[in-house]
């Protein structure tokens, strides 16, 4: 195999594969990259096992083959060749080295054999459709800071995307939580998406799945079945297995209730709080909402390091009310917020507060008081 690609076309593909390798693995072949060359382009193909990205990059093809070699060393060496170079990168079966040269600068890389590399089985996917980057990205962007990271609750440690009913019709949903807080984010249903089998995407995939979203003109290709998921641009495959778990009926968790109304602004709010939660203790990071007619109190009283409050003129037209929340939920629920204001609903201290941006119904978010 003998090819020619731009550095900037070789660093882009190669550091997407290298992202999805795991850095430590009891099976070498798995810290490589598949590079194939055929034709006028080269893909690179990189797995844990779990997830599968095949990214396809424009070349020029002198001999046709295919080879493995560490993704990270070979993502490292691409990192730091000047821009705009042209890179040749030759494969040598016989001697088993891959040689990448640029310039004046030559390096040789150890290969493992291409037909010891696992190839992830294709299957039949039950549903294709296709959705705007925008779309996808606003889904996975918004609810993917809710996902639980405790290995014992599984079927929570990724975004539940799935067809549901809402009060517009059928919407595409993805749902996340780690049980403390809560995020549901609607969009418009994609045409060919209405069988689509709900699915857990994990939260590894939702990170590599970002890089796919970053072009505002890009349509998504999405395929579904009970056991993958696959995202697809024109140069980029991304499969994931699916987790074998069933999410918990979260309808149960979002308030219905709630009836006490605070309408504040996002950016001061966030600001506020982080301000505040600079004294409380790194543990608890408890801050107390105190809630009068139009006007918000937030405190932090912590014995070892001291106390903070700031005042805030808000909306708020129900009786008093004290509640207190984990510093770092509120400022990861108020950062969602793409307009001006948020909106609370409480209940009362001990009850799931709801929060959603200004009257748009298509994101809401759930978050449990703690005692202060």
């Amino acid at each position: 195999m003998k090819i020619s690609i731009e550095r900037s076309a070789l660093l882009k593909a190669v550091a997407q594969a290298q992202s999805v390798v795991e850095r430590r693995n009891t099976i070498p072949i798995l810290a490589n990259v598949l590079i194939e060359a055929e034709g006028d382009s080269v893909t690179f193909r990189a797995t844990d096992l779990d997830i599968e990205v095949v990214d396809r990059a424009p070349a020029m093809v002198e001999r046709a083959g295919a080879t493995t070699v560490a993704a990270t060393t070979l993502h490292e060496i691409v990192r730091k060749l000047p821009d705009g170079a042209l890179v040749t990168v030759t494969a040598d079966p016989a001697s088993g080295r891959l040689t990448v040269e640029t310039g004046r600068t030559t390096f040789s890389l150890a290969t493992l054999p291409k037909e010891d590399f696992p190839v992830m089985a294709s299957s039949e996917y039950a549903s294709n459709f296709s959705a705007p980057a925008p779309l996808l990205r606003r889904l996975f962007d918004k609810s993917k800071f809710a996902v639980s990271t405790e290995e014992t609750r599984y079927y929570l440690n990724g975004v539940y995307m799935h067809v549901s009913d809402s009060e517009d019709g059928k919407v595409l949903r993805c749902v996340a939580t780690d049980g403390h807080r809560l995020a549901r984010i609607d969009a418009d249903l994609p045409d060919g998406a209405v069988e689509m089998p709900g699915v857990i995407v994990p939260r590894k995939t939702v990170g590599e799945l970002r890089k796919l979203l970053e072009d505002d003109e890009a349509q998504i290709a999405v395929s579904v079945s009970e056991t993958k998921v696959r995202f697809a641009t024109p140069a980029i495959t991304l499969t994931s297995k699916v987790i074998d778990g069933t999410f918990p009926d979260y309808s149960r968790v979002i308030p219905q209730g709630n009836t006490r109304r605070l309408e504040v602004d996002a950016t001061e709010f966030a600001q506020a709080v982080d301000r505040v939660a600079t004294v409380s203790s790194e543990r608890s990071r408890a801050v107390k909402l105190q809630l009068d007619e139009d006007r918000l109190t937030l405190s932090v009283n912590a014995p070892d390091s001291g106390a903070a409050e700031e005042e805030l003129a808000v909306a708020y037209a129900d009786e008093r009310l004290e509640i207190g929340f984990n510093a770092k939920y509120l400022l990861e629920i108020a950062s969602q917020v793409d307009r001006e204001n948020a909106v609370f609903m409480f209940n009362s201290s001990g009850d799931p507060t709801l929060m959603r941006e200004g009257n748009d119904l298509s994101a809401v978010y759930v978050v449990m008081p703690m005692r202060v």
